[in-house]
C-alpha cells in the first residue's frame, strides 16, 4: 500500500474529525463530496495533460510510478484509491502513456505527441481499454459480462503497444460475480498486460483482489493547492478560485470541471436553496416538495449528497470551524443563523438522517417514502 510519505500531507494541520461527523478510523477526513459534474470533451481533457507534471499535489505517487518504470519493476496490477475526481483516472492514463510512449524523455515522461500518447489521451488506443460500470436503475456497477469481454480481448496479442492496458474505473462497484471472474485474471495475468483499477474505497473490494494490486492511495489536496491550480490553469481570479476550492474539498478534477462548466456549482446552490425551502416549511409543504422531487428520482442521490454536505457545514459552523473547513462559502451567513437557533443534537440528527436516506436510495428503496420520512425528521428553521 503506497500512501503519502511522512512529512508530506495534502491537508497540513487539518484535524482528524470524529466518526459521527463523517470521519473514520481508516479515512479520518470528511468523506462528503458533491457528485461528479457531467463530463464533456472540453472539460474532461483539462486534467488529461500528457506529462507527469499534469499531476498536482500527488508528486509522491508520480515519483513512485516513475521509479517502477525506470527500475523495470512495473507491476501487473495497480489500484488507485481516493474520492471521486481526485486524479485516479488521470494518473492511470498517464501511467498507460508512460509505459507505451514511443518517445519518452530521459525521466520516463511520456511525450504527449506520439501516436500512442494521443490515442491513449483520447481513449481510442486499440490496446488500452477503459471499462466503466453500466447503469441499472439508480445503481451503476461493473458487470460480469464486461469482465468476460475484457478477458477475451486481453488474451489477444497487442496491435501496436508494448503493454496492453485495462483501466477499470470504480472497481468497488463491481458485482460479486464480476469481481470473482476478474480474480482469475489477477492470479494468472497475461504476458505484458497491466491492469489499472480505480476505487473510492479499497475496503469495499474483495481482499483477494486488493492484495494482488499495488495500491496507491490518493488523498484530498490542500485548498491553497487547488486554489493556486485554478488560478493558473483556469484563469480564475482569487475570489472565484477560493470559492470553487472550498466546494471541491480537495478534488482538483472536480474544481477544474466546475471552472469550465458553471452549471455544476449552480446546480449545487439550487439544491441547497431547495433544502432551505423545505426546512422553512411545515409538513404540508414538505409532502408537496417530496412529491415533486421524486418525479425525477434518478437525480435524488446527487441532491441528497448536496444536502449532506450542507449538514456537514452546519455542524462545523456550530463547532466554530466554519471559515477554514466549510464547503459552501456562498451560504455562510445562513449557516451561521441556523447554527445559532438549533442545538448540536438537532444538527447531528439531520446529518445522520440524511446519510441514512442516501444509503436507502442507493439500495433501491422507494424514493418517495424515503424523502417523506426524511422531511418528517428535519427540524423547522
Amino acid at each position: 500500500l503506497a500512501r503519502e510519505p511522512a512529512g508530506h500531507t495534502s491537508h497540513p494541520g487539518k484535524r482528524h474529525l470524529p466518526i459521527w461527523l463523517g470521519g473514520s478510523v481508516s479515512e479520518p477526513y470528511l468523506n462528503i463530496y458533491p457528485d461528479p459534474l457531467p463530463t464533456s470533451a472540453a472539460t474532461l481533457k483539462i486534467e488529461s495533460m500528457s506529462q507527469w507534471d499534469a499531476i498536482v499535489g500527488h508528486e509522491w505517487a508520480v515519483d513512485l510510478l516513475k521509479h517502477n518504470i525506470s527500475s523495470g519493476r512495473i507491476g501487473h496490477a495497480y489500484l488507485f484509491t481516493g474520492p471521486p475526481q481526485i486524479g485516479k483516472t488521470t494518473l492511470a492514463r498517464l501511467l498507460a502513456q508512460a509505459i507505451n510512449c514511443t518517445a519518452p524523455d530521459v525521466n520516463d515522461r511520456p511525450c504527449g505527441q506520439c501516436r500512442s500518447c494521443q490515442l491513449i489521451a483520447a481513449d481510442r488506443h486499440p490496446d488500452v481499454r477503459l471499462v466503466e460500470g453500466e447503469s441499472s436503475g439508480r445503481k451503476v456497477s461493473l458487470k460480469i459480462e464486461q469482465i468476460r469481454e475484457l478477458q477475451a480481448q486481453l488474451s489477444l496479442a497487442a496491435y501496436e503497444a508494448r503493454y496492453k492496458v485495462a483501466i477499470l474505473r470504480n472497481f468497488d462497484t463491481a458485482t460479486i460475480g464480476a469481481a470473482n471472474a476478474f480474480l482469475k485474471t489477477l492470479e494468472e495475468p497475461p504476458s505484458r498486460v497491466v491492469l489499472l483499477l480505480t476505487a473510492h474505497d479499497g475496503d469495499n473490494m474483495l481482499p483477494t483482489i486488493t492484495s494482488r494490486c499495488r495500491t496507491v492511495a490518493l488523498r484530498p489536496l490542500a485548498r491553497p493547492t487547488v486554489q493556486a491550480a485554478l488560478m493558473a490553469r483556469a484563469g480564475l481570479d482569487e475570489a472565484a478560485a477560493q470559492r470553487l476550492a472550498h466546494m471541491a474539498d480537495g478534488r482538483l478534477g472536480w474544481a477544474l470541471q466546475a471552472a469550465a462548466d458553471p452549471a455544476g456549482p449552480d446546480q449545487i446552490n439550487a439544491g441547497i436553496q431547495t433544502l432551505h425551502e423545505a426546512l422553512g416549511g411545515g409538513r404540508v409543504l414538505r409532502f408537496q416538495m417530496a412529491d415533486k422531487l421524486t418525479r425525477s428520482s434518478d437525480a435524488l442521490p446527487e441532491l441528497l449528497q448536496t444536502w449532506l454536505s450542507w449538514w456537514r457545514d452546519l455542524m462545523l459552523v456550530a463547532l466554530g470551524d466554519e471559515r477554514v473547513m466549510i464547503m459552501h462559502l456562498d451560504h455562510q451567513e445562513h449557516l451561521q443563523r441556523v447554527a445559532e437557533s438549533w442545538t448540536t443534537d438537532q444538527i447531528l440528527r439531520g446529518l445522520n438522517q440524511t446519510k441514512e436516506a442516501l444509503w436507502q436510495l442507493e439500495h433501491n428503496a422507494n424514493s418517495r417514502l424515503v424523502l417523506e420520512n426524511l422531511f418528517l425528521t428535519y427540524p423547522i428553521a
